[in-house]
């Protein structure tokens, strides 16, 4: 099985949404812990870039993020926090595994499903624009995919389209685990489900199915006549000065300096692998963008408001969709149009081979937090490394938040 992605949505029990699990790693951790404070330009409506948090309050998130890479043996981890009154970077580990090399804010990282808030987003601006409308089917843009004449793109967004994922038993995914350096083409991907029945009548469930932002991704191109670099460049990163984020294609390289991942997918499953190379071309709009961690803060905001990126009528719009009722959405945890709800905190959670990352805006208080790990191997348990570094620092920051359950950092297994 093969994970892009982790999201849960906790009901009674916790009921897995992704693609698949993996056992934990035997890699031992390199290098020693260190934390730092960076000063840079502060996304409008985001924290105080001068000022440190206190420093008991830096004590416990370096702490909480030591801790979390030692218990999930990974190589490194890197997380901050920004707030209206200071922020904090804290590091734990190093850059690339069996190295010294430290790592730095300047690193870059794939981000997994976090590029799903950025294929909604565009998604949202076409329909303000008249492009799109919110009950298109899928079939008139891909025709030939399950339930492409009733799906529609408000289905997409929520993942309620009864589509299933093709990450999850097909041929595409016996492919890549074969040989992970396998350039796919978004109608390849989006082809191997074609043959399987729908899952459900659209509008009726929640389902992560990564064919959905595939889908929708090929939708953005249709419509647009444009690639998808070229829309995210010029709709998102270019205005919101995100200049060392990028869509990468079917390119295996990271721009440097860049933090290496490993992964006990593919074959044989179950051993660690350097998957910092492996083809991102497997995610496409679901998965594949490159990132940093300025870059992530300034997205983080960007998303938890719309500065940017969205008129406040149509940010409204998709904060009131994650107060869905479809099941098994909760209050406390949901999923909207390509962003995630976790007790107050809105974002999501990215996870490629190789590495797994959080992206996290809470609104009443004006606080970001975002964590990269260069792994993801996830404990037998299925929790997440990324995912148990938000909860913990999250903890910190709001230690009244539900965000701080157990169950809300809950991944898919």
């Amino acid at each position: 099985m093969l994970r892009i992605t982790s999201i849960a949505i906790v009901t009674v029990v916790t009921l897995a949404v992704g693609a698949g699990c993996s056992s934990s790693s035997t890699v031992s951790p390199q290098g020693s812990d260190a934390t730092s404070a960076v000063s840079s330009p502060s996304p409008t409506g985001s924290s105080n870039s001068e000022v440190a948090l206190a420093p008991e309050v830096q004590e416990q998130l370096q702490k909480v993020i030591d801790d979390v890479r030692q218990q999930f043996n990974a190589p490194g981890l890197q997380a901050g926090v920004w707030t209206d009154s200071g922020q904090w970077v804290g590091t734990s580990g190093t850059a690339k595994v069996d190295t010294t090399e430290p790592i730095t804010p300047a690193d870059h990282t794939r981000i997994g499903s976090i590029t799903k808030t950025m294929t909604g987003t565009v998604i949202l601006q076409l329909i303000d624009e008249g492009a799109l409308s919110f009950d298109d089917v899928i079939e008139t843009f891909v025709p030939g995919m399950p339930n492409g004449d009733t799906a529609t793109i408000r289905d997409l967004l929520q993942m309620q389209s009864g589509i299933p994922a093709y990450t999850d038993g097909t041929t595409v995914v016996e492919q890549y685990a074969a040989d992970p350096t396998t350039t796919f083409t978004p109608q390849e991907l989006v082809d191997s489900v074609k043959e399987k029945p729908a899952m459900f009548e659209p509008g009726t469930k929640f389902f992560y199915s990564n064919t959905n932002y595939v889908l929708l991704g090929m939708v953005i191109e249709k419509v647009t006549g444009k690639s998808i670099a070229d829309n995210f460049d010029e709709r998102l990163f270019t205005p919101l000065g995100m200049s060392e984020t990028s869509v990468p294609g079917d390119s295996t390289e990271l721009p440097a300096p860049y933090l290496s991942g490993i992964s006990t997918q593919a074959d044989p499953e179950g051993t660690v692998k350097d998957a910092t190379n492996w083809n991102p071309s497997l995610a496409f709009t679901a998965g594949e963008a490159i990132s940093t961690l300025d870059d992530l803060h300034k997205w983080a905001v960007a998303l938890g408001t719309g500065e940017g990126i969205l008129p406040p009528e149509t940010q409204q719009l998709r904060l009131d969709s994650v107060n869905t009722t479809v099941p098994p959405n909760t209050p406390e945890r949901s999923y909207g149009m390509g962003i995630v709800n976790t007790a107050g905190w809105l974002g999501h959670t990215g996870e490629i081979p190789g590495y797994n990352t959080v992206v996290n805006y809470r609104a009443d208080t004006k606080t970001a937090i975002v964590v990269m790990v260069n792994s993801d191997i996830v404990l037998q348990s299925g929790e997440a490394p990324a995912a148990t570094a938000f909860e913990g620092l999250a903890a910190v920051m709001t230690p009244d938040s539900a965000a701080n359950s157990a169950a809300a950092a809950t991944p898919t297994g």
